[in-house]
């Protein structure tokens, strides 16, 4: 894992799941081709640039996996059978076919762990300096699945805590021009609020997880257009939570933050 401009003011925390395509030494390919490596199966292509864009525009602090979700997808608790998973999307993945509850520990211990104890670290330092983190996850999908095409270009996802992504969905219209869907294309059903839940939920954080369709951020042009319209969504949505906090009561955390603006 990486860890980029980890002195940014900014109370917002940018994590990227599946920013790396790499596999460590030890495991080879896993059996699969560059191809597949390339692919969507195998990391978020574009994800990470965009959230290193995001980093420097609002001054924030990133957390960027270091390793293939083919090594272990850390968006899944390790008992989730996606979590080394032996298909991805269309391709076997024969490195992962056999694996013992000691080859899984393995990859627990070396991969998951130490990624989400450093984000855990990293947000109680925040909450010891008095700063109310903002969870935001950065994420990609392709333009179709499974043969079905995706019309939806920026998803907004969030688990049962919808505070943040109600008011980005409120705002968008204004601050961007790509189609904005709610929990789409995928949502918590599918399992994949796996950090928001463990990282967000139970410290009561502000949180949303952004999905971008990855055909749209296939250039450096493109990542920066659509990281100036994240730019913008979030700082319009946070600083009308920001602006409602001293009277509102569901916004409890706000409220102890003394309606500080979450960016600086």
């Amino acid at each position: 894992m990486r860890t980029v401009n980890a002195a940014g003011a900014s109370n917002v925390v940018l994590v990227c799941e599946h920013a790396s395509n790499r596999i460590p030494e030890g495991l080879g390919s896993l059996g699969v081709s560059p191809e597949v490596l390339d692919s969507h199966a195998a990391w978020d292509p574009g994800a990470e640039a965009v959230a290193l864009l995001l980093s420097q525009s609002l001054d924030a602090v990133l957390v960027s996996a270091g390793f293939s979700r083919l090594v272990y997808d850390l968006n899944r608790p390790p008992e989730h059978d996606d979590a080394m998973r032996a298909v991805s999307e269309i391709y076997t993945i024969p490195g992962n076919a056999a694996l013992t509850e000691a080859d899984k520990q393995a990859r627990i211990d070396a991969v998951y762990n130490p990624f989400h104890q450093h984000l855990a670290r990293l947000l109680e330092g925040f909450e010891r300096e008095n700063r109310v983190p903002v969870l935001v996850t950065i994420h990609t999908f392709t333009p179709v699945y499974l043969g079905k095409t995706r019309r939806v270009e920026l998803g907004i996802l969030h688990d049962s805590d919808a505070r943040l992504a109600d008011e980005m969905l409120r705002v968008a219209l204004q601050n961007t021009r790509l189609v904005t869907l709610r929990n789409q294309p995928y949502g918590p059903q599918d399992g994949v609020t796996h950090t928001l839940q463990m990282q967000a939920l139970p410290r009561g954080i502000l949180n949303v997880m952004i999905e971008i369709r990855n055909d749209l951020v296939a250039s450096a042009e493109q990542q920066a257009a659509v990281a100036r319209d994240l730019d913008a969504l979030l700082r319009s949505a946070l600083a009308g939570l920001t602006a409602t906090a001293s009277t509102d009561r569901k916004l409890p955390r706000l409220a102890r933050s003394g309606g500080a603006a979450f960016l600086q």
